[in-house]
């Protein structure tokens, strides 16, 4: 069974940086796409953004507007998410998500939180 961990978390000011990592271990060469999520209270969980192990091909969501940067060290099996200029509405659990395709993916981290104070 393929487990994710999250680390790095935590308290930052408006305009601060967070750098979040993901360990997988287990059985991970079924994994093509490694993503961060996030989560706010009373808001649905959304993308953040994705690689693909493969050939690092990323994407990310609309709001991140160039201050993330995923990336990936595939022989650590640990996805990472650079998070700049860090605002109040990213406040959230952000969780790291593991899978075959880049949607529907088949295994969850315990989430992280990230609170971003004003």
């Amino acid at each position: 069974q393929v487990q994710l961990a999250e680390l790095g978390g935590g308290l930052v000011q408006t305009g601060g940086s967070l750098n979040l990592s993901c360990a997988a271990s287990g059985p991970t060469s079924s994994i093509n796409y490694m993503g961060w999520f996030r989560q706010a209270p009373g808001r649905e969980r959304e993308p953040v953004a994705a690689i693909r192990r493969s050939d690092g091909i990323v994407e990310y969501a609309n709001f991140v507007e160039g201050r993330f940067t995923i990336s990936i060290d595939n022989a650590k099996n640990t996805v990472y998410l650079q998070m700049n200029s860090l605002k109040p509405e990213d406040t959230a659990t952000y969780y790291c998500a593991g899978g075959q395709f880049n949607e529907g993916y088949d295994y969850w981290g315990q989430g992280t939180q990230v609170t971003v104070s004003s």
